[in-house]
């Protein structure tokens, strides 16, 4: 297999093209629905504070030549014909990838006449990543940039579901590999490749299986601004030595040791350490946000005659509208001159529909959700089906971008709780039946298992995934021992002795 490997920041290839950017009415669209519904209760009273066209209901007076004015009929907010309309909002809605061939979108999308860079004619336009509110994210946002093959990238992204909290590669590569179908021909060699470009993306040291080699990535991508005592040649190479061979040396503070073993200078190991002690031994502890004290649900989802439905929590809607009375004034011939005022009511009009983009999103998005879980509101997390933003994005032919959006600080109410939307999403593991099962099911049933162990006789992690293979779900030690952590719960020998077992 062909070495994969990040292009040379000195080749570059200029050709005359067009680029597509988003223009304010779909990049507002994008903000609000990435926003949690604390977040756009302040967007709103901020954008009404701001523009005086736009009101909630139930404020001014709403006359029939205003409402026209408005909310004028089936007409489109956006400049254009009302085939462009059509078109650009069937777009919208779907939330579908632009190309040049798109001229019915020029009221939302403008061009550029600047250098694309280098890119193949059939390399399609990636969309705008989600917001980055965490590290996967992060890294599938730049997974996107690269130029890798089909195979490469769904290995890259394999790795980065093996990620943990802080960073580092859970499992090795020659488990990795042995979870995939043996017709797919896939050898540890062929992760190889992929784990480089993994290890090439920021933060420096992400995709590393253990802290030497984490803080070696670290002192290989180091960037000259931070560490100017790299620029040396002879700095650079007895740092990486230290890193790679003496951090155990390091840990107990003997310099003179560590200057015996490296053979250099007291100034030049006090640059080393100098260096040392700026790395990040957990690359991705910065990506990891407290959960929230409290959150206010988007979504309530019911038991009715036809099954569990899910529905807006309409307290938190806002209903916008056009002010009346500048509306009114703005469809006379003096108030026609006023480009400002019209600027304003467009933007009024913008933040009405978008809003509505918004919960109609989040809506259609639950609800296919609330579809494939349906085991979820009956039994729980036990009952969880594997389900990825890439089968809700096919579903509803959106893109996982958009998915990832309506889901992040999105909250649920379910007959267990409320429920990140995003929690929902989970990869499956292989059993002998003829569905998967979702990552976070099994970690509910190792969680019951440890609930009903002897405690005189704690389970060990082997233990744990033979029961588990006796269920149907096959699973490696390591796997049992990724989720056990997961779930904060600890080893056997510790379980044996905080119990109190001699």
């Amino acid at each position: 297999m062909q070495n994969i490997v990040p292009m040379s920041r000195n080749f570059l290839e200029l050709r005359l093209g067009q680029s597509l950017t988003l223009t304010p009415a779909l990049q507002q669209s994008i903000k609000l629905l990435q926003l949690s519904a604390l977040e756009l209760e302040a967007e709103i009273a901020r954008a009404l504070a701001e523009n005086p066209l736009l009101e909630q209901e139930g404020e001014g007076l709403q006359t029939p030549a205003a409402a026209a004015i408005a909310h004028p009929g089936d007409g489109p907010i956006y400049e254009g014909d009302a085939k462009e309309q059509a078109q650009a909002e069937a777009d919208f809605a779907s939330d579908e990838r632009y190309d040049d061939s798109r001229s019915s979108e020029r009221d939302r999308i403008e061009f550029s006449s600047e250098p694309r860079g280098s890119r193949d004619d059939d390399f399609p336009e990636r969309p705008e990543p989600a917001r980055e509110s965490n590290l996967r994210e992060h890294l599938l946002s730049q997974l996107g940039t690269t130029r890798l093959g089909a195979r490469d990238a769904a290995l890259v992204e394999l790795l980065i579901e093996e990620l943990n909290e802080d960073g580092f590669l859970a499992s090795p590569l020659d488990e990795i590999a042995s979870w995939m179908k043996p017709e797919l021909g896939l050898e540890e060699e062929d992760f190889n490749a992929p784990l480089r470009m993994l290890q090439s993306f920021d933060p420096p040291g992400v995709g590393a299986r253990d802290l030497a080699e984490c803080l070696t990535l670290q002192v290989q991508f180091a960037e000259p601004d931070r560490f100017p005592e790299l620029s040396e040649a002879r700095i650079r190479e007895l740092t990486r030595a230290l890193c790679q061979r003496h951090l155990a040396v390091l840990a107990t503070g003997n310099m003179a040791k560590l200057r015996e073993l490296l053979a250099c200078e007291l100034e030049e190991l006090r640059s080393v350490h100098a260096v040392i002690l700026r790395l990040n031994p957990r690359p991705g502890s910065a990506w990891n946000k407290p959960a929230a004290d409290f959150a206010v649900p988007d979504v309530i989802v019911r038991k009715t005659r036809k099954g569990w439905v899910a529905s807006l929590n309409e307290s938190i809607m806002p209903k916008l509208r056009v002010n009346a009375l500048y509306a009114e004034a703005l469809g006379s011939p003096r108030g026609g001159a006023n480009s400002a005022l019209h600027g304003q009511l467009q933007e009024a009009r913008w933040m009405i529909r978008n809003v509505a983009q918004r919960f109609e999103t989040i809506l259609r998005v639950s609800e296919v959700i609330v579809h494939h879980q349906q085991g979820f509101f009956l039994k729980g997390w036990a009952a969880v089906r594997p389900l990825t933003l890439k089968d809700v994005a096919g579903e509803l032919g959106m893109h996982e971008s958009t998915i990832s959006r309506a889901t992040t600080q999105k909250f649920m109410v379910t007959p267990f709780g409320t429920v990140e939307l995003k929690r929902f999403f989970s990869t499956g593991l292989a059993t002998e039946g003829a569905e998967a099962t979702s990552s976070t099911a099994v970690q509910m049933r190792i969680q019951v298992l440890i609930n009903q162990e002897d405690r005189r006789r704690p389970l060990s992690d082997s233990q744990l995934a033979k029961l588990l293979d006796e269920d149907g779900i096959t699973i490696a030690r390591r796997t049992v021992a990724k989720y056990r952590e997961l779930l904060r719960i600890p080893t056997a020998p510790l379980r044996k002795s905080q119990a109190g077992v001699g």
